[in-house]
């Protein structure tokens, strides 16, 4: 019984985490689609690997002195790198010194195909 009941409870979990990254692709590919700033905030390595098409390559470490490159503090802004870590760093900073439209897509495999 312990069992079925902890399948039950994973299958919920799994349902509720696919319906959230299907509402979080929508609102990614609805900023694109508006306009957004894309910024790829791996390394210039990585970034020549492969990015996303019209990424702009600003690495983690270069955000702080780079930050007249995002713009407007009210633009949309799309950050990923490649787990979503870095991106992640680089959204904190943005919103701490007011950035307020900024969304971490997570790694380059998670933006849209």
């Amino acid at each position: 019984m312990m069992y079925i009941i902890l399948i039950i409870g994973l299958g919920i979990v799994v349902y509720f985490l696919r319906a959230r990254n299907a509402s979080g692709m929508e609102e990614i590919k609805a900023k694109i689609a508006s306009g957004a700033l894309i910024v790829d905030v791996r390394t210039v390595g990585e970034y020549q690997s492969g990015h996303f098409p019209g990424a702009l390559n600003i690495p983690v470490d270069q955000v702080e002195k780079r930050v007249s490159e995002f713009g407007e503090k009210d633009k949309p802004i799309i950050v990923y790198c490649a787990s979503g870590g870095r991106s992640g760093s680089a959204k904190s900073y943005l919103e701490s010194i007011g950035f307020t439209n900024i969304t971490n897509a997570g790694g380059l495999s998670n933006m849209p195909k």
